[in-house]
């Protein structure tokens, strides 16, 4: 699974950053929060072809579960109302006030 292999890379650039800073002296807190963001620039920088699977693989099972938003039924028909007056409103001409 390419999420999981993706979410390890990115806690050992984490340990790694953490373990850097603190041994230079940092401090644990001012070490583990530089680490944070350290980290979090690294691994943007560093594992995109790694993010771009994860990406590709959770779009891939979703489009497979068939996942949508799921409305109640007060919001659907308050969405369908919306979408008729949307679409009212567009049948006006360009010229006409609204």
């Amino acid at each position: 699974m390419p999420v999981v292999t993706y979410s390890l890379l990115r806690l050992a650039l984490f340990v790694v950053c953490a373990v850097a800073l603190v041994l230079a002296g940092t401090g644990y807190l001012l070490g583990v929060i530089g680490a944070a963001l350290l980290a979090a620039l690294l691994s943007y920088a560093l594992l995109r072809g790694p993010r771009d699977r994860a990406a590709a693989w959770l779009q891939a099972r979703s489009e497979a579960r068939g996942d949508r938003p799921r409305l109640s039924r007060n919001a659907s028909a308050d969405a369908a109302a919306e979408d008729a007056a949307v679409e009212a409103a567009e049948q006006g001409t360009p010229g006409e006030p609204r």
